[in-house]
This record gives structure tokens, sequence and C-alpha cells, in this order.
């Protein structure tokens, strides 16, 4: 199994690399790098999309911890994700945002922000958040990669990181986003095909899916008594972070400002919400299998006897899919694989575009598309990935609470300037701002007050709060210059 594994981490590491050198011939200023010049088709925009959505972070840490702790219940995320988070994205939010950031000239999130309401300090403001709080995301992405890589291949976690960490930043870094978009097309038909693979494999070990759904749910009361089952408020704060949480993430968003045009939008979001379903129902319920394959003695545990939930999903397909198996479960580390170095190319581009476009040269010369910024966003993507490295290299904190924290913060700061701002004229700048600070400084609140084990809850309060103090604050300030919002609404009805 290891030497068949490898050879497939070879291969698919080796071709990941080349796209990189293709990808690096097409990218020659700064809209090439970051945006892949605007001209993205519906298929390739949409598993850009999907494959930036999950990562090592669905499939190790939310489906271990989740598919254990609430049993069939889990499944309701892998609806939400892929009904509001895929299908309803794409529907709401796309075809303003390709119109109206193409009116602002607007290439990042920051960059629009400041366009749209004309606040020339907004632009740094966000830039800020957007690269010390993805950062955790970035980490928790490797943090699940090594669990897996060391549960399969027994590789030290320190090695793991150390690879995954060159490759993905060999491809994204010579190639920019057409690198990533390609990769991700061909990552993505990794993942659609090795979820089924895995969900059906999985089953056929215990009597097919309609016989293992059986037994997690009479198993799950008896694991989990009824005084300790999570209950309705917990799961519904995962389903919304998880689901309206994508609306304000500037690596989701910015799929929205690449696609060729507003004939794409259709059909991206069917593939893209059919994609999300197979992804986020087969993770989830091979966590919730758990139920079938462990009882909780059995459960992996540290010295202390804690349970180790990031690593019940790689004990779980080891465990399993042993002898004849053993060739799918190198393919089902190839999925897995696949779905982390496309979030994690995403994190990267996204987060040093936020200084090398945002912060660090001028308007005019980032526009323009010098040799410099092109060159800033390569030196900052890899400045980007080693911190990363040092974060998940330390084990700070286990996956859920390390993503949870991250899409709480910038999701809290732009979701509500950046969704009204999108339908409404009358948003001011000052509305804008008040959106931005209070949900950075709400998540970061609650995470300290209530603690890691209920930041889902934090995040969902701190990416819904906003949305009123938005509201609020615009009826009492002045709007931005009609000049702006007639630049911004240009050949779109408000």
């Amino acid at each position: 199994m290891i030497g068949i594994g490898i050879v497939f981490l070879a291969v698919f590491l080796a071709l990941m690399t080349g796209i990189g050198v293709w990808g690096m011939r097409k990218t020659k200023t700064l809209g090439d790098f970051f945006l892949g010049g605007r001209t993205l088709g519906p298929w390739i925009s949409a598993a850009a999309y999907g494959t930036s959505y999950f990562s090592a972070v669905i499939f190790i840490g939310f489906a271990g911890t989740q598919g254990w702790q609430f049993g069939l219940n889990v499944l309701w995320i892998a609806l939400g994700n892929a009904v509001i988070g895929a299908g309803a994205a794409w529907f709401i939010l796309a075809r303003r945002t390709r119109r109206m950031t193409q009116n602002l000239d607007a290439m990042t999130m920051p960059e629009f922000l400041q366009e749209r309401y004309g606040a020339k300090h907004l632009k740094p403001l966000a830039a800020s958040v957007i690269f010390f709080f993805l950062l955790p995301y970035s980490a928790s992405v490797f943090k699940g990669l090594g669990h897996l890589f060391e549960a399969v291949f027994h590789i030290p976690y320190d090695a793991v990181l150390l690879i995954m960490i060159a490759f993905t930043g060999v491809y994204l870094i010579l190639g920019g986003y057409f690198a990533i978009a390609v990769t991700d097309f061909i990552q993505g038909i990794i993942m659609f095909f090795g979820a089924a693979v895995m969900i059906l494999a999985l089953s056929g070990r215990g009597g097919g899916v309609f016989e293992m759904i059986r037994r997690v749910a009479e198993n799950y009361p008896l694991h989990i008594p009824p005084s300790q089952q999570p209950s309705l408020l917990t799961v519904i704060s995962l389903v919304f972070m998880t689901s309206f949480g994508t609306w304000g993430l500037p690596q989701m968003t910015q799929k929205f400002y690449a696609i060729k045009n507003e004939a794409v939008i259709s059909k991206a979001a069917i593939v893209t919400t059919i994609f999300a379903l197979m992804i986020g129902f087969s993770a989830y319920l091979t966590g919730a299998y758990a139920h079938v394959f462990f009882d909780p003695a059995g459960l992996p545990r540290n010295e202390a006897g804690a349970i180790l939930y990031d690593s019940i999903v790689p004990s779980l397909l080891t465990g399993q899919l042993t002898g004849n198996l053993q060739l799918l479960l190198a393919l089902i580390l190839l999925l897995v694989l696949s779905a982390s170095m496309s979030t994690l190319s995403s994190l990267v581009l996204v987060s040093s575009s936020s200084v090398a476009i945002d912060l660090y040269p001028s308007r005019q010369e980032a526009k323009a598309g010098k040799d410099r910024s092109v060159a800033m966003m390569r030196f900052l993507s890899a400045i980007f990935i080693v911190i990363s490295y040092f974060i998940s290299r330390f084990q700070i904190s286990i996956i859920v609470y390390l993503m949870s924290l991250s899409w709480g913060v910038v999701s809290g700061s732009f979701a509500a300037p950046y969704v009204l701002g999108l339908y409404s004229k009358k948003v001011s700048k000052a509305g804008a701002y008040a959106g931005l600070l209070s949900g950075t400084a709400l998540m970061i609140l609650l995470f300290f007050l209530w603690g890691p084990g209920r930041s889902p809850l934090a995040a969902s309060i701190a990416i819904t709060v906003p949305f009123i103090v938005v509201s609020v604050v615009s009826l009492f300030t002045r709007r931005p210059e009609q000049a702006v919002i007639d630049r911004a609404f240009e050949g779109i009805r408000a």
C-alpha cells in the first residue's frame, strides 16, 4: 500500500508542478496572476469554487468531530453547504460581483470595498484582516493533511508539512490563479470520484448505505447519551457558519471576479451545487460511520484519555480499507490531498494579494501590472506558506476551532458591507467601516469569552450582527458621493 500510495503521490505532485510551470508562461501581469485575466468558463469556475470550499478541514476535522458528536444530524451541514454555500452564493452574488468589480476595476475584496464606498482607509484595514486571520485557516488545512499522511504512510508529521508546503508553493508561486484554476479542475475530478468511491467502499463494509445509516441511528444514542448530544442551536450555528460564512470569504468571492462573462453563472451554479452535494455528504457520512466502526472505548485518544477527533477519520480509513481495498485508500488520500492543495492555493493567493495589491504598491502600479507587483505576490505567497507551517507545526488547537476563528473574523468583517453593497445604494461609508470593525471585534471577543468549544456559535453571531450594524449606521450617516454610486451600479438595478 505504501509503495502504491507513494507512486500515486509522486505522479500527482509532478503533474501539479508541470501545470505551475505552464501557467507561469501565461502569467504576464498582476491581473493574470490574481484573476487569470477574467477568462474562465463555467466548468473551471465551478471547480475552482468547489475545490476551494472543501479541504482536509472537512474530511479530517469536521467529518471526524461533527460526525461523532452529531451522528446523522451532521448531514444538515452537508445540505446547507450545497444549497446555500454553493448554489445560492452563485445565483445571488456572482452576477453583481462580476459586473460591479469590473465597473470599479477592482481585483480584491479590500479594493472592492474601497472603491464601492469611496473609503481610502478601508482597503488597508480590510487587507490586514485578511492577512492575519486567514493564517489559522491555512494552518488548519496543513494540520489535517499531516494527520492523514501520518496515519496512512507513517510519515512523520513534520515531514508531511514540509512536503505539502513545498509543492503547494511551487505551482502557486509559478503559475498564479491560472495554474490554480487548471489544477482545481483536475483536483475536482479526483475529489468527485474519490468521494463516491470512499463512501461506497465504506458502506459496503457494513451492508450498504441504508443499513449503515440505520446502524448509525441505532448506535448514536448509545455512544452519545441525550444529555451530551449537541443542542439544536449548535447544529444551526454550524450550518450557518459553514454555509452563509462563505459569502464573505475573499478566497471564495474571488471566483466570481474571474469568470469570463455572466453567461457562465447558471452553469457554474448547477455544477458547483452537484459537486458540493457529493463532497459534503460523502465526507460527513464517513464521519458519522464512526458510530458503526468504533465504540467510545475504541476511539483514538491521547495519553490523558481525551478523544483525538482529528484522528477519527484517518483511523477509520486505515482500519477498514485493508487488503484488496488498499488501492482505494491511496485514491482517497489523493482526494483529501486534492481538496487541501486547492484550498491552500486560494488562501495563499488571496492573503498575499492583501499586501502585494492592497498595501505594498500604489493603486496605479498594481492596475498596470508592474513586474515588481507580480514578484511581490510570489514572494508574499512563500512567506504566507511558511508562517502557516509554523502555526500547524506547533499543533495550535484542533482543526475545527482554527477554522471557526478564521471564518468568524473574516466573514464577519466582510459579509455585511460586501453583500449589502452589492444590492443597496443606501449603505454609507461609515456603515461599511462599522460592519467590518464590529464583525472582527465581536468574533475575537466571543471566541476568548466563550472558549473554542462555542466558536461556531460565536462565528454565526459575528457574521449576522454586522448586517444590523451596517444598516442602522447607514440610516444616520451620509451615503458615498453620487459619482461613486453611479460608477459602481452602472448597468445594475439597485
